[in-house]
């Protein structure tokens, strides 16, 4: 089996992933319906999500007992988490997703998917051979952040697949995507919504 590498993030119209201390409250309040079921379709087609430590443990405090489409194939897929050091603290995308729920009225609700994210992998391995053995396990390999994660899978060339959905939001600054000096992409589609609009490319 060769798998593929598919990284999804969401972006600023000016390029950034998020603020300049991790804030992506942005994304939350531009989230449209049209948006959300692209979101969750790209989801569920992963066979396996993959992380950074950070994103992993803000992923782990909030997923199991959420009750957002999203949840379900977050909780129900094997995930890895990329780390070279311990356990890492919750950030402030968590704290923005915490007041989100908050302000919905949502609650803490108990959920059974606590062990996949207990039991999820830890790669430590450098990064490539780690894609490439995941590759030869799984087929769709599904990235997530955090940024600079996102950034290390960009610069070393690893990605097959980029879904890029753009906010209409301009941040001013913040963390790119894209660090290096020049990356070509092959636009495979579009998919305009009510607020944001989701860009598809493959590694030119």
């Amino acid at each position: 089996m060769t798998g593929r590498l598919v990284l999804k993030m969401s972006m600023s119209l000016d390029g950034f992933v998020c603020g300049p201390a991790g804030e992506v409250d942005w994304i939350f309040e531009t989230f449209d319906e049209g948006a959300v079921a692209w979101t969750v379709a790209t989801l569920a087609e992963a066979d396996v999500h993959i992380m950074g430590s950070r994103t992993f443990a803000d992923m782990a405090a909030w997923w199991p007992t959420s009750t957002e489409p999203f949840a379900a194939p977050m909780n129900e897929k094997p995930k890895v988490s990329f780390a070279r050091s311990g356990p890492a603290s919750t950030t402030a995308a968590l704290k923005d997703a915490t007041r989100a729920r908050e302000a919905r009225g949502e609650s803490e609700a108990e959920s059974a998917a606590q062990a996949s994210w207990r039991d999820a992998e830890i790669a430590r391995g450098d990064l490539a051979a780690e894609i490439a053995a995941l590759k030869r396990r799984y087929g769709t390999i599904l990235a997530h952040g955090g940024a600079r994660f996102a950034q290390s899978l960009v610069a070393c060339g690893l990605i097959d697949e980029y879904r890029l959905l753009i906010h209409p939001v301009a941040l001013g600054r913040g963390m790119p995507l894209f660090t290096e000096s020049r990356t070509r992409l092959r636009l495979l589609g579009t998919q305009a919504f009510s607020a944001a609009v989701a860009h598809i490319y493959a590694a030119a």
